[in-house]
């Protein structure tokens, strides 16, 4: 397939006019013009550009990608290596950034409800990046921590009384810790993202809204893996997601 049609539909299909964002969305590096293989992965680091071109990948899909607002425009240092590797296997790079955080279908808040196990009720916030919904049966606030380390294989930062029973829940992937506020205004009994900022202890605690700092990396490695598989479906296309571990 062509790399200009598979953006274009891409690019609709994600709404992305709708967003006001930190990067540009949709092709960021132009490569070979068809596309047979895509590999999907969190951010486009070297390691993932390393080991798409041992894929064989015409196309590198993810959700953290370059040229984010208000970094060095020059191209220097670590982001002259990553664009000259990509210029030299000839391959192009994709990012979807808050398009694909919002997605109703595969983006990366719906797709976290489903690795929890909790359906979306709705979305609240502008843009509507903060997912609620309620458990199938009330647990406490440790039991809860220990699912998502189960669900995501990383152990969460918890911030909370421990022994509270935990109903309503609002999350919100990556570094969405801003979103807190607007999660305490939807009277949830905890919210989760991916990061935790110092304030943010201080707000759980004065306002008893639980926080769970659930990881950056593992809460955002499913919308971008959703988006790749509807590529490959759609299109008849070769799609396999790399996971460069992260920590964070």
């Amino acid at each position: 397939m062509e790399i200009k049609k598979l953006m274009d539909y891409t690019g609709e299909f994600l709404q992305v006019e709708r967003f006001r964002d930190y990067c540009p969305n949709g092709l960021q590096v132009q490569g070979r013009n068809q596309i047979r293989t895509i590999v999907s992965g969190v951010t486009a680091s070297m390691a993932l550009l390393e080991a798409a071109a041992e894929a064989h990948a015409d196309l590198i899909l993810v959700h953290h990608g370059y040229f984010w607002r208000n970094e060095d425009p020059r191209i220097i240092g670590m982001k002259r290596g990553r664009i000259k590797f990509l210029l030299q296997h000839d391959i192009n790079l994709a990012a979807y950034h808050l398009p694909l955080d919002a997605h109703s279908e595969i983006g990366n808040n719906v797709q976290l409800g489903r690795v929890m196990g909790v359906a979306i009720d709705g979305m609240a916030g502008d843009p509507a990046l903060i997912a609620h919904g309620q458990l199938a049966e009330p647990q406490t606030l440790a039991s809860f921590g220990v699912h998502l380390h189960q669900c995501l294989q990383r152990e969460p930062v918890v911030i909370g009384d421990v022994d509270k029973p935990i109903v309503r829940i609002a999350w919100c992937t990556g570094a969405a810790q801003s979103h807190f506020e607007g999660a305490i205004a939807l009277g949830v009994d905890a919210f989760i993202s991916g990061e935790i900022s110092e304030q943010t202890v201080h707000q759980a605690r004065e306002s008893g809204v639980a926080y769970i700092a659930a990881g950056h990396h593992a809460t955002e490695r499913y919308g971008i893996q959703a988006l790749g598989r509807h590529l490959e479906e759609k299109f008849d296309l070769q799609h396999l997601f790399i996971d460069i571990e992260n920590p964070v």
